[in-house]
């Protein structure tokens, strides 16, 4: 904690209506991010004349603000005792089914229960570090709300022979995705650009920019229901979000979908509420990273996404 005490216009000049959160970035000197200061608020760390006061309060001139800023938390995976399904190991690659719900590697908001933490926690687990230290052995990753496989180097020989699979896409994954709606085509291809969306930082959409990337993402229709449909997905590029927003921009968005799905709803079309998003990394065909032969791996359909499959099935 970075614990401090102002005296207001004892040492600072302060505009007539500052707002406290603002006072208090230029009173610290820069030295602590906005976002900082707004969180010390929030938790009640800083009182205006020994009240707790809010980042809009407005500071006038001899208030006495006295507060503390919390350390920002260590980004730093450490190991864990978590379970990882294990579907295939040997010296140079595990590969992993990962459940819905979990984070691949640190980031923000997101510091314990990863992935990461739980390879490191395996008892006699070794794992490349070509990724840099917040992500040892990842050589690609999933979404929090997929599940399904991913690849993971034991070794800087191996990450860079995925790696290299990865870039020239002589690595094939499938997806499976429950999508709202019937789409009209047994198959098809969505081949649009993507790009950081505009307005929202989590999000990425369809895009015309010139920082926009190439996207191609093929599908199936596996199965069809009333209101929803089960489709095999092929992503040739493998951009954020890509199947998600693709199958979005097609009009059908994957059921669960918090983020670009206009309503978080059920696959069973009476307005119910998913219980994760309809995404599973379903299989994975590479070439073993040292002895170059082909390898297949498949990732059973979990229980949660298989209700979801039969609540479609029975929606009248």
């Amino acid at each position: 904690m970075e614990p401090f005490r102002f005296k207001v216009g004892a040492r600072h000049a302060v505009p007539l209506r500052q707002r406290l959160d603002v006072y208090l970035v230029h009173a610290l000197e820069g030295r602590v991010p906005r976002g900082r200061i707004k969180e010390a608020l929030d938790r009640g760390l800083v009182t205006v004349n020994g009240r707790a006061a809010k980042p809009s309060a407005w500071v006038r001139e001899g208030d006495e603000i006295v507060g503390e800023i919390p350390d920002v938390p260590s980004r730093a995976p450490r190991p864990e005792a978590l379970p990882v399904r294990v579907v295939h190991e040997d010296a140079d690659l595990l590969v992993v089914d990962k459940p819905a719900g979990q984070v691949v590697h640190p980031g923000a908001g997101h510091f314990r229960g990863t992935l990461v933490s739980a390879l490191m926690g395996r008892a006699g687990t070794t794992l490349s570090d070509l990724g840099g230290p917040d992500r040892p052995g990842i050589v690609h990753r999933l979404d929090k709300d997929t599940s399904g496989l991913i690849l993971v180097a034991k070794n800087n020989r191996a990450h860079r022979a995925l790696a290299e699979q990865f870039q020239t896409r002589s690595l094939a994954k499938t997806y499976l995705a429950l999508v709202r709606g019937r789409p009209e085509f047994d198959q098809g291809s969505v081949d649009r650009p993507l790009g950081r969306h505009p307005k929202i930082k989590e999000k990425m959409a369809v895009s015309d920019r010139d920082t926009a990337r190439e996207a191609l993402t093929r599908y199936r229709v596996k199965e069809r229901y009333k209101y929803a449909a089960l489709l095999e997905v092929k992503p040739v590029t493998g951009r954020t979000h890509q199947i998600r927003v693709h199958l979005a921009s097609i009009g059908h968005p994957i059921v669960g979908d918090l983020l670009y799905a206009v309503r978080h709803q059920s696959a069973g079309g009476q307005g119910a509420e998913a219980p994760r998003m309809g995404l599973h990394a379903w299989r994975i065909e590479l070439a073993h990273p040292k002895s170059g032969k082909l390898m297949k791996f498949e990732a059973p359909l979990p229980e949660d996404f298989q209700k979801m499959i039969d609540e479609a099935k029975k929606a009248k």
